[in-house]
């Protein structure tokens, strides 16, 4: 999801080594560690506190009134320390020095605490945690932007601007048992703050270096830590779901603490901020365990963001990183926030998910022409959703007319990322991706005539622009046939069991039930994208659920496309801990080892394609017009896949999960946990909360 970047990378750190120790070490009078500047936590409603260990990393998230936080404490030979908070996507972190022998953090109590400084208010929380180690030396502390501290996690580097002179306004000090980290925003406004205190260790300097030990060697270390930003507070829900949602404590709590009334988050700690497509398949999957308020408020939330020209917003850059962007390119220290246009796939999401809520579900249906009426910025909420739909139609129009594979919809000039696999290597370099064209855009025409049908336009259009939106949208099944067509991948029986076979001995797998799986006829699956030239790239990808669940294959389409997809992998997409995102056995062997189990968009699975892949099948289980046959080859593959679902049950809240594989059966492994992977998994992730609206089938259950 998450690897394109916007902009240049910069980071707001006071790096060891590179200035004197004096001038990054500090105990400011206005900083957490003075007692009577904090003011007692808000509210009668206790705080919403849950903790979520993966790995090496534990996580503890904290929500009350103004204040949320998610802090996160890394074990290992590379112990971390950090606090994100989704007020302005902001946060603070310390890095150590890799240690001789791993070290073991264990945390104590969380609490939220409030402070106003110059009459600003400071939100943040204090905990008390214990760590192993002979000693820890600081590498560095950095304050800002998550875009900043989550590029830094990544080893990119920072300007010398911000490392040079960073703003701070707290007299410089360091004591023996205490150190801080206090700056104000650059733009002036209240900033970020981090401090430490023991009371059983030492901070000294050696070499240049800040240095933490115990008192007693072979003694844990207390710690107290205190983190706070003086970025605007999100507004919390304080009722979000109906008694429809299913009794999940752990997708309740991540779910709670990543929505608000001005946007839902896409996941934490990476990604405290909105991403439009995670928004929109979130209510998608959510919408019948959540309340009307909270489904206006989230497509409202994409609605706010579009381009003037229709377009939908993927991500946006605010607080800090909007002001850095904004001295970049125009020289000022401007707050405005920054959207992020470069995904393809967003654009044509929207007509299906506005649809579903506004014409399809009974309660967005009744109060569908008063929220289209509904003000948004200098318009009406109504005028941008025909901004949306006059794009898709114009976006559209070319394929209708003459359908050849350079009319489709391509990744944007430049751009190596346009859809949810938005890695470099998630789509195999291709260019024109098979979600967007064979499944989204016909879905969005087909959205289209249901809004003209249903005469929820007439207000915010001409009758020219009406005309040309019932153009459009009668294309759509010559748009679905004539692209399908293109993305067609058939691979003969004898070259799919010589190419499993070396697949799977070279990473490592069991190839007796894949290739059990694929001894009948040729293998038959859409390719995850086409090159530049038009030809398909041959990775076995779970994007068919999109079909599923917003399409309706015959049911010839149907028994090819989950035969192929619930095979045990490496033949099929199916593990033991899950159904994988990507399989590039049938590809190239150079394609092989860009889609491995320690790629963000690789051999790996991830929670909300099983969702989609969950309700899709459910959705096609409904129709009325299946051979029966047809529905026990649904039904295997439902029940197949719940089996993976649950065997994963520990990890459901996670962005996504990879594998090991010893004696015969794969086991899960955090994504990142490990520092063995590409990037790193949120421990909440919005679209992973889906379950909540997705029960087992019946028989079935997740224990």
């Amino acid at each position: 999801m998450r690897l394109s970047r916007v902009g240049s990378s910069v980071l707001a750190v006071w790096q060891m080594g590179r200035r004197p120790l004096v001038a990054a070490l500090m105990l400011s009078a206005g900083l957490a560690l003075a007692p009577p500047a904090w003011a007692a936590q808000e509210g009668a409603k206790a705080p919403l506190q849950f903790r979520i260990t993966e790995g090496n990393i534990e996580n503890a998230f904290f929500q009350d009134g103004s204040i949320a936080a998610h802090l996160l404490l890394s074990s290992g030979e590379k112990p971390r320390m950090l606090v994100a908070f989704p007020a302005g996507n902001s946060g603070a972190g310390l890095w150590f020095e890799p240690t001789d022998k791993p070290v073991q953090w264990s945390l104590g109590k969380v609490t939220g605490q409030h402070r106003s400084v110059d009459g600003h208010g400071w939100n943040g929380i204090a905990a008390d945690a214990s760590v192993t180690a002979d000693r820890l030396v600081l590498k560095d502390a950095v304050l800002g932007s998550i875009r900043m501290l989550r590029d830094y996690q990544q080893g990119q580097g920072y300007t010398a601007q911000l490392a040079a002179t960073p703003k701070v306004a707290a007299t410089p000090r360091l004591t023996e048992r205490s150190a801080s980290w206090q700056r104000q925003r650059l733009d002036g406004a209240p900033g970020y703050a981090i401090a430490l205190s023991t009371d059983n260790g030492r901070f000294t300097q050696e070499d240049g270096h800040l240095v933490l030990r115990p008192d007693h060697a072979g003694e844990a270390l207390h710690l107290h830590i205190e983190a706070s930003t003086g970025e605007t507070p999100l507004t919390p829900f304080t009722n979000l779901l109906n008694d429809r949602a299913q009794p999940d404590k752990r997708s309740r709590e991540a779910l709670q603490f990543l929505s608000y009334r001005e946007k839902f988050l896409a996941g934490s700690w990476r990604f405290d901020t909105y991403f439009g497509r995670d928004t929109m398949m979130s209510l998608r999957l959510l919408m019948p365990v959540l309340q009307p308020a909270a489904i206006d408020a989230g497509i409202a939330s994409v609605l706010a963001r579009l381009s003037p020209d229709g377009q939908v917003a993927h991500e946006e850059g605010i607080g800090e990183f909007a002001v850095l962007q904004h001295l970049k390119e125009q020289g000022k220290p401007s707050a405005e926030p920054i959207y992020d246009y470069v995904m393809v796939d967003s654009n044509v999401m929207l007509p299906p998910v506005a649809a579903a809520w506004l014409l399809e579900d009974p309660r967005g249906r009744d109060g569908a022409r008063a929220f289209l009426a509904g003000k948004l910025g200098a318009g009406r909420r109504g005028d941008a959703l025909v901004r949306n739909l006059l794009f898709v139609a114009a976006s559209s129009e070319a394929f209708a007319r003459q359908p050849v594979y350079s009319n489709l919809v391509a990744l944007k000039p430049n751009a190596k990322v346009g859809q949810w696999r938005d890695s470099n290597e998630g789509i195999g370099r291709g260019r024109y991706p098979y979600d967007v064209n064979a499944v989204w855009m016909p879905a969005a025409l087909r959205a289209i005539g249901q809004f003209l049908d249903a005469g929820l336009l007439d207000d915010y259009t001409t009758p020219a622009q009406r005309e040309r939106l019932r153009v459009a949208a009668a294309s759509a099944n010559d748009w679905e046939q004539h692209a399908s067509a293109l993305f067609a991948v058939h691979v003969p029986n004898d070259r799919a069991v010589a190419q499993v076979r070396e697949y799977a001995k070279q990473i490592g797998v069991s190839d007796t039930s894949a290739l059990k799986a694929v001894d009948g006829g040729q293998v038959d699956f859409p390719a995850i994208a086409l090159d530049a030239q038009g030809k398909p790239i041959p990775v076995l990808n779970s994007d068919e659920g999109f079909q599923l669940l917003f399409g309706k294959p015959d049911a010839a389409a149907l028994d090819r496309d989950i035969g192929n997809l619930m095979r045990p992998f490496p033949a099929g997409l199916m593990t033991d801990v899950g159904m994988v995102v990507a399989n590039p056995a049938y590809a190239d062997h150079d394609v092989w080892s860009r889609f491995g189990n320690n790629a963000y968009h690789g051999t790996v699975v991830w929670a909300w394609q099983q969702a989609i892949m969950a309700a899709g099948l459910k959705r096609q289980l409904a129709r009325g017009d299946l051979s029966t046959a047809t529905r026990q080859h649904l039904e295997a593959a439902q029940a197949g896949l719940w089996r993976a679902i649950c065997a994963a049950n520990a990890v459901r809240t996670s962005e996504l999960w990879s594998w090991s594989y010893a004696n015969g059966h794969y086991r899960i492994e955090p994504f990142g946990a490990e520092g063995a992977h590409e990037d790193e998994s949120n421990a909440a992730q919005l679209w992973s909360t889906v379950f909540l609206a997705l029960p087992p089938p019946a028989g079935l259950a997740c224990h």
